[in-house]
């Protein structure tokens, strides 16, 4: 089965229906209706008189309303695909698409979504942040927006005019008890196009389908003024329309049953009926993520992921699915944007389409999935290219009966050294071909020789040391004491190679505030020793033996300084801090150690004590939408910059937990984190209560998970392209080596690619990532990921084979890097003009003719602008009022090192309704798509992102359910004070916990649990999240942004 098919069982779609005639439109394309005086046009979200009912598409149309019928679950009242404009309120829509026996057909390459009318040029708005109050004109923008069609059509010969949305990927079966729509007779017909309506309306109105005579027109003639603008010149061409996946399908030809386009079109005798009332652009009929994500499960959750073949484009990241490596890299460890890249530059600038792989050297995998193999060449090391040193990998190819190889990255042809000589098969592989993982599979690790260590001498295991702010802030909210309870068990996980029976990792201990104490915890100490360094401006380390040291060892010195650690600090009264010196020290320490390591840092507040690397509060919201806004997210001090360099030189990787009561200066504290491959982890008005759980589970996964030290990463590519930008939590001395002090299992780094060169189809493309790291136990290594693209000439094939969550995943990286020397709206306005390029270049070169008033998306990015939406509503680049500057510079620099998975979700959170779980099985319930006009107050929901988890209560849920989750008799008795839930015996209880649970794990940052009552105050903030919605910070709805892009594509084309 091709990568791209999707199995679809529904009807054929464009077969009349009796009793769902054609609704008839007399009127369109900009042009005033008769008897509709102009004042009627209200504001933007006004009800809009005058425009005609949609077409509703036949195959996809929602049964009437049946007494108590339910609102429909996660967006799938109908397939993403498909259109349906409901004459019904919004609460009566049935699920799911009417049974039929009709044989299936495969879904076109890309479809329209809802075809429309030629509108007017639409009145340039200023920036697209202005969407609340109506533009200069209205009218040219209702009819902009009555004209918008979505769909996606197949790169091929120009169809017939009516050219429309064929049959879309869908795998619900259709609700039970919905009415079925009568038999159908009549000639089967392939295809129908839409009109669009207007946005912006009240989901409420509703109107019967005037009745609309059309017999006699025989399927297949054209219509003429279906679309608005005249018909094509060029008669509709025989043949076949290229179909998504290579295959042939029907032509579709224009449909009868739809009345003509506008006064002059000829209506075939129908009386013109009068005009139902106005509707908006339907937010079921645009493409909704969730069906997206829902239809890719199906298809391509079952089988198993096997990496043989080229250029193969992933499941989503939001599948469970299995790898099997058999010689490329697992989407696990890398995902591009595009697996068939253009062949010259001129077609990748042509389309716009960023050529870039997120990348996850040190990524976890299932315990299903085998991980890399560790080969060991002996004292000779890794077999290489001469020129470009590639190391060996599936793609090199062996000539001269085995003798020497051609490197597929340079050409360069290198002897083979006689230990590794083996004798080629009849088809020129190496008769140990599957004995070998660097000849066989996509990723494997080489054992390092000493030639890749520092200095040419294997390193020491690395240390960990744990600096804990003891300032009267950290004393007295019962921090200080939770640290060092947790430190006394936590220390007994420390990180280890799979069969050793201990951690070879070291520790040590030092507490702060405006001066520094180091504590001596060597075994054959009674009672730990401690030394006061008080020049903080000549920073050293008062110690070298009993500083670092093995935890069994000193488990009883290291047990008695834990204890005593608060009651010394109890009644401190210090509450001023340094920070620069605290790095200083741990860096000094493993210094004189000899070895790599990291620094677990606990800080509370802003360093304004004498210090080096001391700050000053320079919070100011006056700079926001300012030209000096920049300046919030830059450091405020070039000397974090310049220790970042020192630590990476030796190792140092920094930790570090936040808990700040006011501002403490992310943007600068963050630095040397970031630049060292460390992670930051805040925690706002930390209160011991509510918050610690959160902390303690992300400080045990931080201290146990795997991580590399000491790490240097360099990607080869074949000729052709080259990697030219780099993204992530990491310092670059030159512009190939990403050096990293720390490289942990879950940090990415995000690679650009740009020609240098033409490529070939033939050939393709071949990207090798190499790691060098210090394992947690000392030994060196070498982590080879492989991965080859295809390459076309093609852009139908570029556009085939795209991954939107990755392209969002970069595009929102280079974003948020763009601020930090950009205006936030220079940044935005960039973001949306390089999605209108990439979609417009589509429509002009890969889909078949239609009208200007078609907004027509590719099948595999047709949720780029829903995505995108979602990047320019974030808090970094558009902050609502409450969002804080030390928020942004947290979550800017956060989302920099994300996987597609995490940002995936961090833009578009994942919404469960908790009340339609199945207490008896392990599944989740269905997700539904991020709107308020999804949720009923009868419900209770779920909504996630990475960083927090929501469970929003329905005013009107039923006393039973609150009885059963949170124990109390009523919804005023919720306590938006709980952190947890409550344990409850019950299958309710039992089954929202579970699913809490599994979604935590699934997260690489333990998420903070928030209750949220409706019509609460904190229901803001959860409406924050609901992204499709209109954002009380200016972002625009969903549907509103979509308009907003159709209008910028419109204007790229003409």
């Amino acid at each position: 089965m091709s990568v791209n098919q999707q199995a679809h069982t529904g009807p054929p779609y464009g077969q009349p229906q009796p009793g769902y005639q054609g609704y008839q439109q007399p009127a369109y394309g900009g042009q005033s209706l008769p008897g509709v005086p102009q004042s009627q046009y209200g504001a933007y979200n006004g009800p809009m008189p005058g425009y005609q009912q949609p077409v509703p598409p036949q195959g996809s149309l929602r049964a009437p309303p049946t007494s108590g019928a339910p609102p429909p679950a996660s967006g799938a009242s109908h397939p993403s695909g498909h259109l349906a404009y409901s004459p019904f309120e919004h609460g009566d829509v049935q699920n799911g698409i009417p049974a039929s026996a009709a044989p299936m057909q495969r879904p076109p390459a890309s479809q329209p979504f809802l075809p429309g009318s030629a509108p007017t040029p639409v009145s340039q708005i200023s920036t697209f942040q202005q969407y609340g109050p109506p533009p200069a004109s209205v009218q040219q923008l209702r009819n902009h927006m009555a004209g918008m069609t979505i769909g996606s059509t197949a790169a091929s010969a120009p169809p017939p005019a009516g050219l429309g949305y064929g049959v879309g990927p869908s795998s619900y079966p259709p609700t039970t008890g919905a009415p079925r729509p009568p038999a159908m007779p009549g000639p089967p017909l392939t295809g129908q196009t839409v009109a669009g309506p207007p946005s912006s309306q009240p989901n409420h109105v509703s109107s019967p389908p005037p009745p609309s005579s059309m017999a006699g027109l025989h399927p297949g003639t054209p219509m003429s003024g279906l679309h608005g603008p005249p018909p094509p010149t060029h008669p509709p061409q025989p043949g076949y329309q290229m179909q998504q996946n290579g295959s042939f399908g029907q032509m579709r030809g224009p449909q009868p049953n739809y009345g003509g386009a506008y006064p002059g079109a000829p209506n075939y005798g129908s009386p013109p009926g009068p005009p139902p009332p106005p509707k908006r652009l339907d937010p079921d009929s645009i493409p909704s993520p969730i069906q997206v994500i829902e239809d890719d499960r199906n298809n391509r959750g079952s089988e198993p992921f096997v990496t043989g073949v080229r250029g193969q484009v992933p499941p989503l990241v939001t599948t469970n699915f299995l790898v099997k490596d058999q010689g490329n890299a697992s989407p696990r460890y890398i995902r591009c944007t595009s697996y068939n890249i253009p062949c010259t530059s001129d077609m990748a600038k042509q389309s716009q389409v960023p050529l870039a792989a997120v990348i996850k050297p040190l990524a976890t995998l299932p315990p299903e999935e085998t991980l890399p193999y560790l080969v060991d060449h002996g004292e000779s090391g890794p077999v290489r290219c001469n020129r470009c040193k590639a190391y060996m990998c599936p793609f090199m190819q062996f000539i001269e009966g085995g003798r020497r190889f051609q490197c597929c990255f340079c050409s360069c042809v290198t002897e083979v050294p006689p230990h590794y000589f083996q004798h080629l098969d009849h088809t020129g592989k190496r008769v140990d071909f599957y004995d070998r993982p660097e000849l066989s599979l996509g990723s494997y690790e080489f054992l390092a020789t000493v030639d890749y260590c520092k200095n040419n001498k294997f390193p020491s295991p690395p240390a960990f040391i744990f600096m804990i702010d003891v300032s009267y802030n950290a004393v007295k909210s019962g921090l200080v004491r939770l640290i060092c309870e947790e430190l006394k068990s936590l220390l007994d996980y420390l990180p280890r190679e799979g069969n050793m029976e201990e951690s070879a990792i070291r520790v040590g201990f030092v507490t702060y505030n405006k001066v520094l104490h180091f504590y001596n915890v060597k075994s054959s100490l009674a009672q730990p020793q401690m030394m006061v360094v008080s020049d903080v401006a000549d920073m050293f380390v008062p110690l070298l033996d009993g500083f670092l040291v093995n935890v069994n060892e000193s488990r009883t010195v290291i047990a008695s300084l834990l204890d005593q650690i608060p009651e010394m600090f109890a009644d401190t009264r210090e509450t001023e801090t340094v920070f620069a010196p605290v790095i200083q020290a741990g860096l000094e320490a493993l210094k004189a150690a000899e070895c790599a390591g990291k620094l677990f840092i606990f800080h509370t507040s802003l360093p304004i004590a004498e210090a080096p690397g001391k700050l000053k509060n320079r919070d100011d919201r006056k700079l926001i939408n300012t030209d000096k806004e920049k300046t919030l997210f830059q450091p405020q001090t070039s000397f974090y910059n310049n220790l970042a360099k020192d630590c990476v030189a030796q190792g140092c990787c920094v930790d570090l937990f936040l808990f700040p009561n006011q501002y403490l200066d992310v943007a600068t504290l963050g630095v040397v984190p970031y630049q060292t491959g460390g992670s930051i982890y805040k925690y706002a008005y930390f209160q011991l209560e509510t918050d610690q759980y959160r902390f303690l589970n992300d400080l045990r996964r931080d201290v146990q998970k795997e991580v590399g030290f000491d790490a240097v990463m360099r990607v080869r590519t074949s000729t052709g392209i080259r990697a030219t930008d780099f993204f992530g939590a990491f310092y670059m001395s030159n512009t190939t080596d990403v050096e990293m002090a720390g490289l942990d299992c879950d940090k990415t780094i995000t690679v650009e690619f740009k020609h240098d060169d033409k490529l070939s189809e033939d050939s393709g493309a071949l990207l090798q990532c190499a790691l060098l790291y210090t394992s947690c136990a000392g030994q060196r290594r070498l982590r080879i990921h492989n991965l080859s693209l295809n390459c076309c000439t093609q852009l139908a094939d570029l556009y085939r084979n795209c991954e939107t969550d990755t392209l969002i995943n970069y595009l929102a990286k280079y974003a948020y890097r763009g601020v930090l020397n950009s205006p936030v709206k220079t940044v935005r306005d960039a973001l949306i003009n390089q999605c209108a390029q990439i979609l417009a270049c589509y429509r002009k070169n890969c889909a078949s003719p239609s009208s200007a008033g078609q907004l027509i998306l590719p099948e595999c990015m047709k949720l780029l602008p829903v995505y995108l939406n979602c990047v320019l509503k974030s808090d970094v680049l558009q902050p609502g009022p409450e969002v804080t500057t030390d928020d942004r510079a947290y979550i800017r620099q956060l989302v920099t090192s994300m996987d597609v998975a995490e940002t995936n979700v961090f833009f578009y959170p994942r919404l469960l309704p908790l009340t339609k779980a199945d207490v008896d099985s392990d599944s989740l319930p269905a997700a539904i798509r991020n709107s308020e006009e999804r949720l009923s107050k009868g419900d209770i929901y779920l909504l996630e992102n990475g960083l927090n988890v929501f469970v929003w209560v329905g005013v009107s849920v039923q006393q039973g359910l609150i009885q059963n989750l949170f124990g109390v008799s009523s919804f005023s008795q919720i306590s938006n004070a709980l952190s947890t839930l409550p344990v409850l015996e019950n299958p309710f209880s039992k089954k929202v916990r579970s699913i809490v649970d599994m979604i935590q794990g699934q997260r690489s940052r333990y998420m903070k649990l928030i209750i949220v009552k409706q019509e609460d105050k904190l229901e803001m903030l959860f409406k924050h999240f609901l992204v499709e919605d209109k954002s009380l910070s200016g972002g625009a709805s969903y549907v509103d942004f979509l308009c907003h892009m159709h209008k910028e594509i419109r204007q790229l084309l003409s």
